[in-house]
């Protein structure tokens, strides 16, 4: 790195790489899950969906206390490579006792391993997007880490969207009789059960599995062997209480919390009803996975244009019209009809090329926060700020979640049910546009205000430096 806090661009690329298999994981948990434990394991699909909420809102706890002890922590390794180290393996055991769990599991055992698989998740991803926000000090130099964070993300995305479709189809052709060859009898082997592949949600799963068990190590010992870790820059120390009343204290961090709380919480409502609303709405089912996978490639495309957007206009205002042209995407579905799928595909497509910006321009204003905080307290609590919105987005995707599936079924909407009433049918496309669209504006009028601005970010961010240089010249005290 250099003196003006420039990286390298194979420093941004490696650190990234870790989004990709955290991808993986995030994508069948909201999607895939559910059906698989509900029709294929057996589980009530209420006492299921309050087991994974209550599995979430373990992060309560575990969030600012991880993140606090990743800021104090002093070892040779750095604060936050040992958090990565411990919180893979217990990662990897959570997500196989869930995608592959054994024979006659009851709700216990998806409560226990769900909840270790969460702390394993945040031991990795709150240290890990700490240290992504303290690679630089420079305005755009953070959205650069961010991007590449959230572009492996999309790619994570891609394959998590590309694995069922590939996964289906040898379920298939097993399934219609072809058995023979070696790549069939491997995915039998990887993928199925007692000797059989079907086209269930389990292989699909267990695809998504094994791929979690390859790429996480993978990038993790990469991104830890390759990535140096800036030095620590805090000059004091702060009681966690103390440090929670800075954040209160903190006007642009309230504000960042509010968009994420509103905007986080739209995007799950529409995600826990898009594939109804494909199925029985405009009745595509058969090209669901394609649509995603549109979806995610088509959002891969979008983060240079939302990087340059960002520079040019500002990480709140770039922000800002992703969110106006998501709404205007998603306004646009609620007009058509059974069997359109050209004009769903564009403006599904438009709403992929918005999600970048919704991945990372946060993210990067928050990276931007910590500096307003340093400047204040005289400590660089990059953790503890990753973990409470790590926290509000935790929750608010809990939020939507529940929000969704809980109107759908106050409307009487049977997702089991083949076929749908006239009315049931225009409360799914209601709640499917207007749910969202409503708290997407309500997050882009919070947002238009932001007052971080790159500007004021940089006089901030060179005032600590004058002010770090200053104290390295003082006289210690005795």
């Amino acid at each position: 790195m250099s003196q003006s806090g420039d990286l390298k661009r194979s420093t941004i690329l490696i650190h990234g790489s870790i989004g990709m298999p955290l991808a993986v994981i995030g994508y069948p948990l909201v999607v895939y899950l559910p059906p698989f434990y509900a029709q294929e394991v057996g589980l009530n699909i209420a006492l299921m969906g309050l087991v994974l909420v209550l599995a979430r809102l373990t992060d309560v706890i575990t969030d600012p206390l991880i993140g606090t002890l990743s800021d104090r922590w002093r070892t040779r390794f750095g604060r936050r490579k040992p958090w990565l180290m411990m919180g893979m393996p217990l990662m990897l055991l959570g997500t196989v006792m869930i995608f592959m769990p054994p024979e006659g599991v009851g709700i216990g055992h998806l409560l226990l391993w769900t909840i270790l698989m969460y702390l394993g998740w945040t031991m990795v991803t709150l240290p890990y997007s700490a240290w992504g926000a303290e690679l630089s000090g420079a305005y755009h130099q953070r959205s650069r880490v961010t991007a590449a964070r959230e572009g492996y993300i999309l790619v994570g995305l891609f394959l998590a969207a590309l694995a069922p479709a590939i996964v289906q189809r040898l379920g298939k052709r097993f399934q219609e009789g072809d058995t023979d060859g070696a790549v069939m009898q491997f995915a039998v082997w990887l993928l199925g059960s007692d000797g059989q592949l079907g086209t269930g949600y389990g292989p699909i799963l267990a695809g998504m599995a094994w791929m979690l068990l390859i790429l996480l190590p993978l990038t993790v010992f990469l991104v830890v062997g390759a990535v140096k870790e800036p030095p620590p820059r805090s000059v004091q120390r702060t009681d966690w209480r103390k440090g929670l009343r800075v954040l209160k204290n903190n006007g642009p961090f309230k504000r960042m919390m509010l968009i994420l709380l509103i905007v986080v919480t739209g995007e799950s409502f529409r995600n826990a009803l898009s594939v109804f609303f494909m199925q029985h709405v405009i009745q595509i089912q058969a090209q669901i996975g394609l649509m995603y996978l549109l979806y995610f490639g088509v959002g891969i495309l979008g983060i240079p244009f939302w990087l340059i957007a960002g520079k040019r206009i500002g990480k709140h205002k770039a922000f800002c019209l992703a969110v106006a042209v998501s709404s205007v995407s998603i306004i646009g579905m609620f007009f058509l009809q059974a069997g359109q799928l050209l004009p769903f595909a564009i403006m599904f497509a438009l709403k992929g090329f918005c999600f970048a910006a919704f991945q990372f321009l946060p993210l990067s204003m928050l990276a931007d926060i910590v500096d307003l905080d340093t400047a204040r307290s005289k400590e660089h609590r990059t953790g503890l700020f990753f973990a409470m919105s790590g926290m509000a987005h935790k929750l608010a995707m809990a939020l939507g979640l529940g929000l969704s599936l809980g109107l759908l079924a106050l409307v009487g909407f049977d997702a089991k049910a083949v076929e749908h009433t006239g009315s049931q049918l225009m409360a799914l496309r209601v709640l499917y546009i207007i749910g969202p669209v409503l708290l997407y504006m309500t997050a882009f009028a919070i947002a238009w205000k932001y007052p971080l601005t790159s500007e004021r970010q940089e006089r901030i961010h060179q005032w600590v430096l004058r002010r770090n240089r200053r104290m390295q010249l003082e006289p210690q005290q005795p």
